[in-house]
């Protein structure tokens, strides 16, 4: 069953001599059950396509579909909802709340979503794949990029979204712990039907995922 398709998407920024074109002509399907991993260099419009799947920008010619449901067909309210309800995001910069320990971050989830989150039972496997049971008392600030990293998956992993977007998601791991985190992606994909796309550099990881494109300048292909 298909989760995502993209048809014919285009960004553009900026205007006459300033103009860029950060995405071109970009076609893309994605299903439910599937791990796929999108690789490029910094600067080749990996974050962009994320960002457009993920509903936070706006394509500037083409179409794109979640779950059956168009986005241009969506008013603003609506594709807040698509989001908040189906989609999930792992980024970079973590997000976590600096004033809330990381047992909070779980219960603020469930003060925003207050419904089909993991259950105790499933998001304590999530807690001990990921290692951070020892943090869960624990202030972001007092944490290590890693450790911080690990939470902010586990807390989108909680949300229990049918899609989860993940742009560098195992940047602040060592190898060991990009593995295991690439392993919990492949067996969730799997075993609860999610699409889970992660955007990296990293070309260590490419053996986990099932479909592997590749952006460069703007342009995507199929790998495998």
């Amino acid at each position: 069953m298909v989760a995502i398709m993209m048809k014919h998407v285009t960004k553009t920024y900026g205007h006459d001599l300033s103009k860029v074109q950060a995405l071109q002509d970009i076609d893309f399907q994605a299903d439910f059950g599937q791990l796929i991993g999108v690789v490029g260099p910094s600067g080749s419009g990996k974050s962009t396509f994320l960002e457009i799947v993920g509903g936070l920008l706006t394509p500037t010619s083409g179409t794109i579909k979640i779950d059956n449901q168009s986005y241009q067909d969506l008013s603003a309210s609506q594709r807040e909802n698509l989001r908040l309800n189906k989609i999930g995001f792992v980024l970079q910069a973590y997000n976590l709340v600096p004033y809330l320990t990381i047992s909070e971050q779980f219960e603020l989830v469930k003060h925003v979503k207050k419904t089909a989150n993991m259950t105790a039972n499933e998001f304590q496997q999530v807690i001990q794949r990921l290692q951070i049971d020892p943090l869960l008392d624990k202030y972001p600030e007092t944490l290590s990029g890693g450790q911080q990293q690990r939470a902010a998956i586990a807390r989108a992993l909680f949300a229990n979204p049918q899609i989860i977007l993940a742009d560098e998601p195992t940047a602040a791991l060592d190898t060991k712990r990009a593995f295991e985190v690439m392993e919990i992606f492949r067996d969730l994909a799997h075993s609860t039907k999610k699409t889970i796309i992660v955007v990296t550099h990293d070309t260590r990881l490419e053996k986990y995922v099932d479909q592997l494109y590749n952006i460069n300048d703007g342009k995507m292909e199929f790998v495998q």
